[in-house]
């Protein structure tokens, strides 16, 4: 008989599932546990906050700005009543003077703008000097390892798979699932210095986060019908307390993998 999984009031999965698609809340409590070893000092920007879910779930008793160009996103914000204050602007339109925070933060947002270089700039323009900039980011082994194009390419059905790549691209809305190294090369250029950077979320873990897109339309069902991702989001909910005995043991194994699907990139103005 599979031993049950223990649930406390900390526990970082059990926060992410039970309020998002599983695949999603996976991944972000992944990452939150990456954020949760760095001494981040304050006051922190978000930058690219979306619905604020991720800060307002990783981060305690911290004083933390959001910034997002979307004002509906932002409304979703406010509601955790979490945030320093919100702003709605654009990445590369920061309205901060030169030198303003000692730490931004920007989790999974880079990858969907064109224009990304410009929005770095601004990042450097308005941190201090000795400041961190934490970004986390898709790599080119997102889109190299997703199964389903693999399993084409076997069967010699490449072109198909370059267009499941392509269309799974579209779908997470990425323009720049790119190497980790022009990521880094993209921070230096703008005048950072990378003083940590790993990957993370192994072949078995995109095979997790590729899959739960299809599983997880009765998610995006209640949102659009009731307003949530989950609509029952107590431990007595029989299928999300299924899914939390599943991924726990994934969750709680070394992430960390050369072919890591995503990048974390940890960089210092100087």
């Amino acid at each position: 008989m599979q031993k049950t999984a223990k649930i406390d009031s900390y526990d970082l999965l059990w926060k992410n599932i039970s309020e998002l698609p599983y695949f999603r809340g996976f991944l972000r409590s992944v990452e939150g546990n990456y954020y949760h070893a760095i001494e981040l000092n304050e006051p922190i920007l978000d930058l690219g906050c979306g619905d604020g879910h991720f800060s307002a779930r990783t981060f305690s008793n911290k004083q933390i700005i959001g910034i997002d160009p979307s004002f509906k996103s932002l409304n979703y914000a406010y509601n955790y009543h979490f945030y320093a204050g919100l702003f709605c602007t654009k990445g590369n339109q920061l309205p901060f003077m030169n030198c303003s925070y000692p730490t931004v933060i920007s989790n999974s947002v880079l990858e969907h703008i064109p224009d990304v270089d410009a929005v770095i700039n601004e990042a450097f323009r308005i941190l201090k000097t000795g400041g961190f900039f934490i970004i986390t980011v898709p790599n080119s082994n997102f889109t190299d390892n997703l199964s389903v194009a693999l399993w084409l390419d076997k069967l010699g059905l490449k072109k198909f798979g370059i267009l499941y790549r392509k269309l799974f691209n579209w779908i997470s809305r990425h323009h720049h699932p790119d190497p980790s190294a022009q990521w880094m090369e993209r921070l230096k250029n703008a005048g950072f210095r990378v003083i940590n950077h790993f990957n993370y979320f192994p072949p078995s873990s995109l095979k997790i986060l590729e899959w739960g897109h299809l599983w997880g339309l009765p998610s995006l069902l209640n949102k659009k019908v009731f307003g949530r991702w989950i609509l029952f989001q107590s431990m007595n909910n029989i299928i999300l307390k299924a899914i939390y005995d599943w991924l726990n043991p994934v969750f709680k194994s070394d992430q960390k993998s050369l072919d890591g699907a995503y990048s974390f990139i940890l960089a210092e103005k100087i």
